[in-house]
């Protein structure tokens, strides 16, 4: 154990992949993998925070983190990015889609270029991440992906009709991605996060709106990015060697 953490030796240098890296759940995931000696690369267009997340890091790491600034809605540039570090690292080992905007927009308001937009951000990256580490897992034997989901079209939350068809698409994306991959070893899961307390959700709710998710939860406390983090971990090590196709919960029993 590691300051109460389980740790993972099949996890020790194996290269890491996470979009969305810079703050929120996303730092807290290079966080955790970095505490467990991976080799971690991590893509964010905030480049002051991952930065700070580096240099916080670093100081402890068996291996620093790499911070590489990427638009993922700019497919030649986030394909060039990716493909870099595949050659970098000679190959990713365990990739984790998480990059998304969960921006409230009402019906009325949506355009067929915002449509698009909300698509690229929060469901084509993870297909596109997944196709160009492919080739590189299946020549290692093997390798995880983990894709990060949402509660919130689960629930029917307002104002997020585009985000919760993202994300609704990316657990039928899983299940797929999972058959084809399968025989090549490569394991796909969805991960589907309560609330998490981070900055940005904190702009959406009031203390009120907090209690009275708590309320609605089985459990008492608010989940932190670390929650989220311990179930990728166990994911993505070889104690999941024969999970896939699955979405794992991580909501304190919100659902």
């Amino acid at each position: 154990m590691s300051n109460g953490r389980a740790v993972y030796p099949s996890l020790e240098n194996k290269s890491v992949l996470i979009t969305g890296g810079g703050s929120g759940i996303g730092a807290g995931l290079v966080e955790a993998f970095v505490a467990q000696g991976c080799r971690v690369w991590f893509l964010d267009i905030a480049r002051e925070a991952s930065e700070a997340l580096v240099a916080h890091l670093s100081p402890d790491a068996r291996h620093a983190p790499v911070f590489r600034e990427c638009d993922i809605t700019n497919l030649d540039e986030f394909r060039s990015v990716i493909a870099e570090i595949d050659s970098e690292t000679q190959g990713v080992d365990i990739l984790i889609n998480n990059a998304a905007n969960d921006d409230r927009h009402a019906i009325e308001d949506v355009t067929p270029e915002y449509w698009d937009e909300r698509m690229a951000v929060n469901l084509r990256h993870q297909f596109f991440a997944t196709q160009a580490v492919v080739p590189s897992m299946r020549r290692a034997g093997g390798g995880a992906i983990i894709n990060m989901g949402s509660i919130s079209w689960h629930l029917g939350l307002p104002d997020l009709v585009l985000y919760q068809t993202a994300k609704g698409a990316i657990e039928g994306m899983t299940r797929a991605l999972a058959r084809d991959l399968g025989r090549d070893k490569i394991r796909v899961n969805t991960i589907v996060p309560g609330n998490v307390k981070t900055p940005r959700q904190e702009k959406w709710y009031t203390p009120e709106g907090e209690a009275e998710i708590v309320a609605a939860q089985c459990l008492d406390g608010r989940l932190l990015p670390k929650d989220i983090a311990a179930m990728a971990l166990f994911l993505a090590s070889d104690d999941a060697a024969l999970i896939t196709a699955h979405d794992y919960f991580v909501d304190a029993g919100w659902r």
